[in-house]
């Protein structure tokens, strides 16, 4: 290629290269369809089932743990995740110490922003969930404060787009059905807090994150409505407009799904059919990552895709597969492969 003419192409490369900020996934091409995944091991297993009939670019949802934020182990990952066309959602977790994972710490915020900025992410947006369900005390090293919790979002928000415009803040998934007491508070109670503590909360977060589990029991009728079902984040939506939250957040369903031990396989399948085609086609939720893949404990078996022991797939997992999908086309920087010959042309 001429030098002048590869030049002028480079220019034009980067002038449509994104640049300066997160991107709207619902402004794209979006496969909403993803899977929660609680062993690395298992994402390059998943793509079968959450890009399949016709579907690419869905999403997983998984957890890094501080023990495990080293580059080596989840640079492959990543590199594996873009070549199968899958877009991590990745949550942040410290360490238990007793009966409670630790509180994480603000200085903590500039690790964790060196070893996120380290992978080689699929997507242009690198979407973070800043831990987990921090009205359970057990999620917040035994104490309940929606007052360190408003502050480590802001500041791990602040740590992170320090690094990258391109990070995409999520705050942590609350337990909608919890109610008031030593353990846990309650929703709408925990959320006044926060923004009395951080009124301008609505400038650290790009989307929302929902636990929208179909409650008493997990097993409800995917046609209720309200808390507590899984049209949770709907009623978590119109209590930030309640309360001055002014800023239309794309909805990450990062946690939802039915209990096989209460209802059969056959009818999460059906209830699963039924909230894909209605509750999760609406405008507003970009992902919808069901809890959980595969989990071969009796802890959370009840959740699981894969049957314990001989990790068969259940009827459900069948019907999730069988869903029509959509081809995902988010927004991806060029190859490190394109880059590395460009760089090669322009030192001949």
């Amino acid at each position: 290629m001429h030098h002048m003419t590869l030049i002028l192409f480079i220019i034009a490369l980067l002038l449509t290269r994104p640049v300066g900020a997160v991107y709207d996934p619902l402004r794209v091409p979006n496969n909403t369809h993803g899977i929660h995944v609680a062993d690395p091991n298992d994402i390059p297993k998943v793509k079968e089932l959450v890009n399949s009939s016709g579907g690419s670019w869905g999403y997983v949802t998984l957890v890094i743990p501080e023990n495990q934020r080293n580059p080596d182990i989840w640079q492959p990952i990543f590199t594996k995740m873009k070549r199968d066309r899958l877009i991590p959602i990745v949550r942040l977790a410290t360490r238990v110490e007793g009966s409670a994972w630790i509180k994480p710490s603000l200085t903590d915020a500039n690790v964790w922003a060196s070893f996120l900025n380290a992978l080689p992410w699929p997507t242009k947006n690198r979407y973070v969930v800043i831990f987990n369900e921090p009205n359970h005390a057990k999620e917040w090293g035994g104490q309940i404060s929606p007052n360190e919790y408003a502050d480590t979002l802001v500041a791990f928000s602040r740590a992170l787009k320090e690094k990258s415009t391109d990070f995409f803040i999520l705050p942590a998934g609350l337990d909608a059905s919890a109610p008031n007491g030593k353990e846990t508070m309650d929703e709408e109670l925990f959320l006044r807090w926060m923004l009395a503590r951080q009124p301008n909360l609505a400038e650290a977060i790009d989307g929302w994150t929902s636990h929208s589990y179909p409650n008493p029991g997990f097993s409800g009728s995917p046609y209720a409505s309200g808390r507590g079902t899984i049209r949770t984040f709907e009623w978590e939506l119109r209590l930030l407009g309640d309360l001055g939250f002014e800023k239309n957040l794309p909805v990450f369903i990062t946690e939802t799904g039915w209990s096989h031990s209460r209802l059969t396989p056959d009818e999460v399948s059906e209830y699963l059919s039924i909230a894909s085609q209605t509750v999760w086609n609406q405008p507003q939720i970009a992902a919808v990552t069901p809890f959980l893949f595969n989990y071969q404990d009796s802890l959370f078996s009840m959740f699981s895709w894969l049957r314990l022991i001989t990790r068969e797939p259940y009827s459900f997992y069948r019907s999730y597969q069988q869903i029509a999908k959509a081809k995902g086309e988010p927004l991806t920087y060029p190859t490190e492969e394109y880059l590395a010959l460009i760089a090669q042309q322009l030192t001949l």
